[in-house]
């Protein structure tokens, strides 16, 4: 039931990429704004957002800095800009939903904005917590575009280092692999 009702979400759409206020991922401050292209909006407001806070943070320095810095350049050549906006939970992880009175879902917790839905699929995927039929029924309900493998692990990046910022260097492996597939060692 969940899946079904958070690919209905995902097909309310809006006319901008982000958000028109600024919010939180976890407690960390997440800038946001209005944009017309996808990439634009994830590469400035999600990714280097949280880069730049995980440098002050000390956490990105050294070559996973630079590598960074790197994949920021090349990201066009994985991430489309003409994304349909989909409006997204934000922060959609196995503990920010539930099961309410009559076995409806319910989610908690979000930290919303519009892009692409396929990075909410991704995050979903990075730490567990969704069943096989969750997924079944939200890929019946609205299947995902093909080029979906290849953009899921740099969706991911951005709570990678989001958790990477908030809990310290025990993130720090997942990020550099995601570095080592788009960049190389």
């Amino acid at each position: 039931m969940l899946g079904e009702k958070l690919a209905q979400l995902h097909k309310t759409s809006g006319d901008y990429h982000g958000f028109p206020t600024d919010s939180y991922i976890g407690l960390l401050p997440q800038p946001n704004g209005l944009y017309d292209c996808w990439l634009t909006y994830y590469r400035d407001q999600k990714l280097l957002s949280q880069i730049n806070l995980g440098i002050k943070k000390g956490v990105i320095n050294g070559k996973r800095r630079e590598r960074l810095e790197k994949l920021l350049e090349l990201l066009p050549k994985w991430i489309p800009e003409d994304v349909l906006p989909s409006y997204l939970h934000g922060d959609l992880w196995g503990g920010n939903w539930l099961v309410g009175q009559g076995s409806q879902p319910y989610v908690v917790d979000p930290s919303f904005f519009f892009g692409d839905r396929q990075m909410e699929i991704a995050f979903t995927e990075l730490f567990g917590g969704f069943s096989q039929k969750f997924y079944d029924a939200y890929y019946t309900t609205f299947p995902l575009d093909h080029t979906y493998s290849d953009v899921k692990p740099l969706y991911q990046l951005y709570y990678l280092i989001v958790h990477l910022n908030i809990f310290g260097k025990s993130y720090a492996s997942q990020v550099d692999h995601v570095l080592d597939r788009y960049i190389g060692k």
